[in-house]
């Protein structure tokens, strides 16, 4: 059975804090990435990249994306695979690019836009940030459109993932499609034709899938807590989960699979040959 080309890792939404505070009262951010982590490094997989898309911190302070950056790295070392971060609306710019040592990323400005460009193995991830500065809602300016317009004028070999917080889609949640990406006509006149496989979001709180320019659009599983898509009528609601997301490219196929991390008993846990051989035995009996 032959495996994926590449395999991604997407994180998104962590919102860590600092001093043990507690995310809305209850939710203990730093221990769920703790969980995710040791998640994955249970898993003997090979990694390319581990990307988090935004809502890195929760209050954008510096000691918690170094808190993040120090809880991270050994992971992805063990994996082999590069770190892509981008902006969320609660992060802060200065602070994202101090607390995880970024630079300037080309910028004299710590408050510029953090736009960025990876390339491991021949796939190409590019990092657009969609955020402005003291609102929640996403955009690009014109200036990041053309931008992308430039970067995608020359193909990738094995293509290009497109990374940004905001969903460029709508949402059946009033307060996500109020919140969602702006002008979405915009990155869809610049990605349609090019060699973009998938793009990878967060921001909603929830697992959902759905297409621009006939590009498949992943909103990743967050990893502080879910919102419910179904609440009572006249409500918002969320509640405790979280987990992350396993992205593969077979081909010209690309798959992402939501990975929930929660505490309860195995269904069951068994070599992956025992049940590979159990599967073609089956296969094989005669109708």
């Amino acid at each position: 059975m032959t495996g994926p080309e590449h395999t991604v890792i997407q994180l998104t939404d962590t919102h860590l804090s600092t001093g043990g505070d507690l995310m809305h009262g209850m939710m203990d951010t730093t221990r769920n990435l703790r969980k995710v982590l040791d998640h994955l490094d249970a898993w003997n997989g090979s990694v390319d990249a581990i990307i988090v898309s935004g809502d890195l911190a929760d209050s954008g302070s510096i000691e918690a994306y170094r808190t993040l950056r120090t809880m991270l790295q050994p992971t992805a070392t063990r994996l082999g695979a590069a770190v892509c971060y981008a902006m969320g609306n609660h992060d802060d710019r200065a602070g994202f690019r101090i607390g995880l040592d970024l630079g300037r990323n080309g910028s004299t400005d710590l408050g510029a836009p953090y736009d960025a460009v990876h390339e491991v193995g021949g796939l190409r991830i590019v990092v657009l940030d969609s955020t402005t500065p003291g609102r929640h809602d996403g955009r690009l300016e014109d200036d990041q459109v053309d931008w992308l317009a430039t970067v995608l004028e020359d193909p990738a070999p094995r293509g290009t993932l497109l990374v940004m917080h905001h969903p460029p889609v709508r949402s059946p949640l009033a307060t996500v499609d109020f919140l969602r990406l702006t002008r979405p006509g915009a990155l869809e006149s610049v990605i349609a034709g090019s060699d973009v496989r998938m793009i990878l979001c967060g921001h909603a709180h929830y697992t959902g899938a759905s297409a621009l320019s006939g590009i498949p659009v992943w909103i990743g599983s967050p990893l502080s807590y879910r919102t419910d898509p179904v609440s009572p009528q006249g409500r918002q609601r969320a509640g405790v989960g979280f987990g992350f997301s396993r992205i593969d490219l077979f081909g010209e196929t690309t798959v992402a699979t939501s990975v929930d991390v929660v505490d309860a008993r195995d269904v069951y846990n068994e070599p992956q040959s025992v049940a590979l051989e159990r599967l073609s035995s089956l296969m094989a009996k005669p109708d």
